[in-house]
């Protein structure tokens, strides 16, 4: 009797081609990137004293004394005020206050000028419908026209009216930290401040804050 042949099984070599796997990641990829936004970059608009001694007076910006507060950033997250122009000779003027809502916030937010008006109040409250405004019709007040107001609120164009605005002054000695700068220039944002500078501290500063004992 014949042995009948053992079969064999016939061994195949698979192999996956990955190269339209590739082409495909390569489409994801861009379609992925032409549909993300990207994110805006946060900047902040500052206004730095001018160097230029050939300034003409009209080229000058004037705040009246009422209008005007000093901030002095310290060391040791220390933070002081003085209310219109400094007074030198007199320490008294330097007023100490606290970070936060019911510090610094609070003293801007309720001065008063000289005509007792409360210029930071109305312009938080000017701003407040603005934003109202915009979150029920988002399409009517898109970025460019929403900047545009917000501009004419902080230089006191309210409602066809012309109110007063502050006029903010920081000041940061040597011992002060960024991250206090950065809160004094934060809290400009928060109550919407249009005019503030930060100034160098000159000799006449540093001599008030030392018949305090303020470094």
């Amino acid at each position: 009797m014949a042995k009948k042949k053992e079969s064999k099984q016939k061994k195949m070599n698979v192999r996956v081609d990955f190269t339209p796997m590739v082409d495909m990641m390569m489409l994801l990829i861009t379609f992925f990137m032409l549909c993300t936004s990207l994110a805006k970059p946060q900047t902040m608009n500052l206004t730095m004293p001018s160097n230029d001694k050939n300034l003409q007076d009209n080229q000058k910006n004037e705040s009246k004394a009422s209008q005007t507060i000093t901030i002095y950033v310290c060391g040791n997250d220390k933070i002081y005020h003085i209310d219109g122009i400094p007074n030198y000779d007199d320490p008294t003027c330097l007023k100490e206050t606290t970070w936060g809502k019911d510090g610094i916030r609070k003293v801007l937010i309720e001065h008063v000028t000289e005509d007792g008006s409360t210029p930071v109040k109305e312009v938080m409250a000017a701003k407040a419908k603005l934003d109202a405004k915009k979150l029920e019709n988002p399409s009517q007040w898109p970025d460019s026209i929403y900047d545009k107001e917000l501009s004419k609120i902080k230089k006191g164009d309210i409602d066809g009216q012309k109110v007063p605005t502050l006029t903010i002054v920081i000041k940061c000695t040597d011992e002060s930290s960024y991250k206090n700068m950065v809160d004094a220039l934060d809290e400009m944002q928060i109550c919407s401040i249009g005019t503030y500078v930060i100034d160098k501290i000159n000799e006449d500063d540093l001599k008030l804050l030392e018949k305090r004992g303020i470094k």
